[in-house]
């Protein structure tokens, strides 16, 4: 039927007014259908085990009435809250340091007319792909007590730095693999200021130091606070890295040293479990609560950016030493790893008596199975997490479906989850669970599959939800006035253009779970399930076998290293999703 100025009038006029409640909140039967499938799995894999674990920290074992005794004996004891307070000064600290990692970084490249900035913040992110629990060993053999670096200074100036030391070493480590969080954000912020405000700050005579501390940083400050508080949540929950440096007083350590020490009923590994996510959100909010009631909103499109500045020879001299002294140091455990994976015997000297490729060989030969899992529990977890995320995405941007944004809600809350904490709810919740063989569920190897799937949702969820906002509904509307169906719409229509961001989320959560450790150290039942992370973290457990642990990490590091670029590469070639 044409459409006609009064039809279109009409068609204005009932989209603009709000629709009976009834048909509001009607949904056609596969959107139902798809609500409930997807309502029912987050509530079996999320939801349950996550309330499980924090039922069984509250309940009395006697009873199982509702009791604070097991709170009680978490405070009460020296042990627990020591390592409380080792966490929260670990995570700061790790914050702190972080940010004068990146603050130069990205200040630096977005501020002055610097050559090279792309390779620069490239190369600073390059940690982000290695796992933090591999770069450990590494940075143990550069700048532990008979590290590299000092045993030429213990030769040449009598000193020894203790920068792998307890603690220190955790914050060492946990900076350099996490401040890229802060990188990209502040980059992005850095790059979004009006930079009319700069101009306006400058002619009012603000210049230099306080013209970045009372303009720039500021204004820039959303970003920072998101990478930050992306740096805390993930020091904080992070169980590998200080398991591998022989530091037990932290919380994570402690929750896992419970669990598998005393067992699945010991309620304190419950307790610190409650705590470790009690912080995490509570990071979030801080996060949220900093940044209320301020306005960082720019006057133009875009914001222009900072003014590129010109600098003079000196000033040149002294940032490109900077930024070469701050990449060597965050590129320190890839090459430290490369080197171990490669060494014949390297053990107090600042280089490897020799060089070998039998590490690799042993690798390949020995424990191919790492690899084979891990690519299938990634690809399978990342198929997953595109299946769910489209579905969301769908029922909350496309349909009348009442709760379909609490689906969202749900499933972006994953991220206040630690991996540990979904390890030890789904031992507790699937232990009981019997297959048809009469194995425990617990011990299925599908169940790592579920575990990384929903510790990776929200990145698949980010990216499916971006990609369909980017197809106009007209184009869904124009094939349904032509006859189509609605499923006939979704595969012909919204699929193929949703391509670029579908594979951009399926290679994102693919990447980040070839690398996940947390949730799988709870859940390999048998080495022969087992995924590459685990198979890094056991070999890394021996001096004898970190050479191969190494070769092992170094196959992770290509194998992340490859998906993001694939991820990148389809992100540009999928660009063309664009509303009409």
């Amino acid at each position: 039927m044409p459409t006609t100025p009064a039809t279109a009038a009409i068609e204005a006029t009932a989209s603009a007014t709000p629709l009976p409640r009834a048909r509001r909140w009607s949904a056609r039967p596969g959107e139902a259908v798809a609500f409930g499938l997807v309502a029912l799995f987050l509530l079996a894999f999320l939801v349950v085990p996550v309330l499980t674990v924090v039922t069984v920290a509250f309940q009395d074992r006697e009873t199982g009435g509702f009791t604070l005794a097991h709170v009680g004996d978490f405070l009460s004891n020296d042990l627990f809250m020591r390592s409380f307070f080792n966490s929260l000064y670990v995570s700061l600290m790790s914050v702190v340091v972080a940010s004068l990692i990146a603050l130069p970084l990205a200040y630096f490249t977005t501020r002055f007319e610097f050559r090279g900035a792309i390779l620069v913040q490239t190369l600073g992110v390059l940690p982000l792909i290695m796992p933090p629990f591999a770069g450990a060993v590494a940075m143990g053999l550069l700048f532990g007590r008979s590290g590299s670096l000092n045993l030429v200074l213990d030769e040449y100036l009598g000193i020894n730095i203790p920068f792998m030391e307890g603690l220190n070493g955790v914050i060492f480590v946990q900076s350099v693999h996490y401040f890229p969080f802060i990188l990209l954000n502040l980059v992005a912020s850095l790059r979004n200021i009006d930079r009319a405000m700069e101009e306006s700050a400058q002619n009012l005579g603000s210049h230099g130091f306080r013209l970045f501390r009372r303009i720039v940083l500021p204004l820039a400050m959303p970003g920072y606070v998101a990478g930050a508080s992306l740096v805390f949540i993930k020091v904080f929950d992070d169980l590998a890295t200080p398991l591998l440096l022989n530091v037990r007083e932290m919380l994570a350590p402690q929750a896992y040293l419970r669990i598998t020490s005393v067992g699945l009923e010991d309620p304190i590994g419950y307790v610190i479990s409650v705590v470790l996510i009690l912080f995490s959100v509570l990071s979030l909010w801080i996060s949220s609560l900093a940044l209320r009631g301020k306005d960082y909103a720019t006057v133009q499109r875009g914001g222009g950016g900072l003014a590129r500045r010109r600098m003079s020879r000196g000033q040149a001299v002294v940032t490109y030493a900077l930024i070469i002294f701050i990449l060597l140091l965050v590129l320190a455990p890839h090459f430290g790893l490369f080197l171990l994976s490669i060494a014949t015997i390297w053990s107090f000297a600042p280089l490897p008596d020799g060089y070998t490729l039998a590490h690799y060989a042993r690798v390949f030969a020995e424990s191919s199975q790492y690899i084979t899992n891990t690519l299938i529990y990634a690809g399978l977890a990342g198929l997953i997490d595109v299946i769910i995320g489209t579905t969301i995405a769908y029922l909350v941007l496309r349909s009348r479906m009442v709760g379909a944004r609490w689906l969202d809600y749900i499933a972006m809350s994953a991220l206040a989850v630690p991996g540990l904490v979904l390890g030890i709810g789904y031992l507790r919740t699937f232990f009981g669970v019997t297959l048809p063989d009469g194995t425990s569920l617990a011990a299925f190897w599908g169940i790592i599959v579920l575990a990384l799937a929903i510790r990776r949702l929200p990145y698949a969820l980010r990216a499916c939800t971006a990609a369909l906002q980017q197809i106009s509904v007209s184009l869904e509307e124009a094939a349904e006035n032509l006859g189509a169906r609605r499923l006939r719409v979704v595969r012909r229509i919204v699929l193929p253009l949703m391509a670029g961001g579908l594979a951009a989320g399926f290679v994102t959560s693919f990447a980040t779970a070839a690398v996940e450790l947390s949730a799988t150290l709870m859940l390999v039942q048998s080495s022969d399930d087992a995924p590459l992370a685990y198979g890094l973290y056991v070999f890394m457990q021996s001096p004898a076998g970190r050479g191969a642990g190494a070769a092992l990490g170094i196959i992770a590091v290509v194998i992340v290293g490859l998906s993001t670029w694939l991820s990148h590469l389809v992100a540009e070639r999928g660009g063309g999703s664009k509303s009409a």
